[in-house]
């Protein structure tokens, strides 16, 4: 049978205060167009189907029509697993019944492994886990549990013991390898070094579909990650070939199989005059950019101006004010948030040229003055 190994599709994420469900819907239909056109067997989801743990409607939309679409139109059971972001509660719910249409969802761990069974394999689902949840499953073994590495052993000594002889045995698990690249968007992976486990732990299986770090990469010969389908932040991700793997349960051979981009992201770095009239085709300029001015400040009316070159700005920022000991940028979030109080603005002003912070006597008598003149009511 063919898998087809994807994982992190943070459902409903957003960048910049930009919400990217139109680019999830993309890969969504890359996915599905792979799956139709490879005739795979299964889907296999490594965690992390939504960004935070109490989605929004939008992204729970998302998710129920990608679900019909794979399960119920293409007829192709998804295997999936909750990740860190996840309500693993939430993500399970009637897990039972959609059993019968072929979703099969575990969200917290169970003290009876999760597996579904193929004609030549068995699919064995290992959700999020934490070393305080392995002890509340199995409280016989908890003195046998001193860190995360000890539970991922106890938890996949059980599901090894549950292996059928004759059969191809295949983990979906969301972890953090020792050693696996991350990407600036992996937030949750860069402050959870603790929660690291050595790929030793997973010995025994066939493969393993790995989730929870962002750039695909394999850890082993048997081990990987398939990545995001879609890059989340600027830096090492702009040049990832974001794709899903395919795996042969016959011969255990994989495949990578690369997904297209609906916005590419880019990070453009010179002058104002380089950045505003770049040599860039059409897919980098109306991709997701990150503009850095090495020689101008970057002001409200500069900004407007990026906006016309690049419609899908993200990020911004320029000198701002150099001294001997000092160079300040500043990004776009930040001037936006100034451009709502023109208070704000000659507070910030003030600051940066003259290097000075205004009192509260000064900005009192900007706020009168902005008012004498009818520019705003503040």
């Amino acid at each position: 049978m063919i898998l087809l190994h994807t994982s992190d599709w943070h459902l409903g994420a957003i960048d910049c205060e930009r919400p990217l469900l139109a680019d999830q819907q993309f890969f969504i239909d890359e996915i599905c167009r792979v799956i139709e056109r490879e005739q795979v067997d299964a889907v296999l989801i490594a965690g992390d189907v939504y960004d935070r743990s109490v989605a929004s409607a939008e992204a729970i939309k998302l998710y129920d029509d990608a679900m019909t679409r794979i399960c119920k139109t293409l007829g192709v059971p998804v295997l999936i697993i909750a990740g860190n972001h996840d309500s693993a509660e939430r993500l399970a719910s009637c897990s039972e019944l959609l059993k019968a249409v072929g979703l099969h969802i575990a969200g917290a761990l169970t003290r009876t492994p999760e597996v579904v069974p193929f004609a030549d394999t068995e699919i064995f689902l290992l959700p999020w886990i934490t070393e305080a949840k392995v002890k509340s499953i199995y409280p016989e073994e908890k003195d046998r549990i001193d860190g995360i590495e000890d539970a991922y052993h106890v938890v996949l000594d059980h599901f090894r013991a549950a292996f059928t002889p004759g059969k191809k045995h295949v983990l979906i698990a969301h972890a953090f390898i020792t050693n696996a690249e991350t990407s600036t968007s992996d937030r949750a992976a860069e402050i959870g070094f603790a929660m690291q486990v050595p790929a030793s732990v997973f010995d025994g299986f066939d493969y393993v579909a790995l989730g929870h770090i962002h750039k695909p990469q394999d850890v082993t010969e048997t081990i990987r990650y398939s990545g995001t389908p879609m890059p989340f932040s600027f830096g090492r991700e702009e040049t990832q070939q974001k794709s899903v793997t395919l795996i042969d349960t016959q011969t255990m051979e994989r495949r990578i199989v690369p997904l297209g981009l609906l916005h590419r992201r880019t990070t453009i770095t010179g002058t104002l005059e380089e950045v505003l009239h770049p040599t860039y085709g059409d897919e980098v300029k109306n991709g997701y950019v990150r503009a850095v001015v090495t020689d101008s400040f970057i002001g409200l009316e500069t900004l407007s101006m990026l906006h016309e070159t690049y419609p899908n700005l993200l990020d911004a920022s320029g000198k701002t004010f150099e001294n001997e000991s000092a160079s300040v940028t500043m990004t776009i979030r930040e001037l936006e948030e100034l451009g709502r109080d023109p208070a704000e603005v000659f507070r910030y002003f003030c600051k940066e040229e003259l290097d000075v912070s205004p009192d509260e006597r000064l900005i009192g008598l900007f706020r009168q003055a902005m008012e004498s003149v009818g520019e705003v009511e503040l």
